[in-house]
């Protein structure tokens, strides 16, 4: 005949040991998000600069008139965008001329590429012309990958 054993486990030990395998799955979980590598981290290590920091500046020709495309930049986006030596004369003779490059400016400082600028119907010859200077200027400013 075989002895029938009686174990007696009282709700003390049972609630203690779930508690210790929840404690347990806790830390698993934890040092597993601690020491995984990280999706963002990965992408910011390898997208490096995109810009050297500076002023950089670019000539357009307006009715015998040069005029000065100054672009200031940081390592990742574009900061300023303006006309240098811009006198009342051409403002008068190209009204358009600081709107639209206002318009352009909008759109880079909001984190538009250069090449996805949407130009307006009313002044879309003036945009143009701006905005290939500031993509001439922009040419100076990026960093060569190696």
């Amino acid at each position: 005949m075989s002895k029938t054993r009686i174990v007696i486990i009282q709700l003390k030990e049972i609630i203690y040991t779930a508690i210790f395998v929840g404690l347990g799955i806790l830390l698993i979980l934890l040092l597993v998000f601690m020491f995984a590598p990280d999706k963002d981290d990965s992408a910011s290590l390898d997208a490096e600069k995109q810009y050297t920091a500076g002023v950089y500046t670019s000539m357009v020709t307006l009715n015998d008139t040069a005029l000065n495309v100054e672009v200031v930049v940081d390592e990742d986006n574009i900061n300023s965008l303006r006309i240098v030596n811009i006198d009342e004369s051409i403002t008068t003779m190209y009204p358009l001329l600081e709107p639209s490059l206002e318009k352009i400016a909008k759109q880079l400082y909001s984190g538009v590429d250069i090449n996805d600028i949407e130009l307006s119907e009313d002044s879309k010859y003036t945009q143009t012309l701006l905005l290939d200077a500031v993509k001439a200027t922009l040419n100076k400013a990026v960093v060569e990958q190696e």
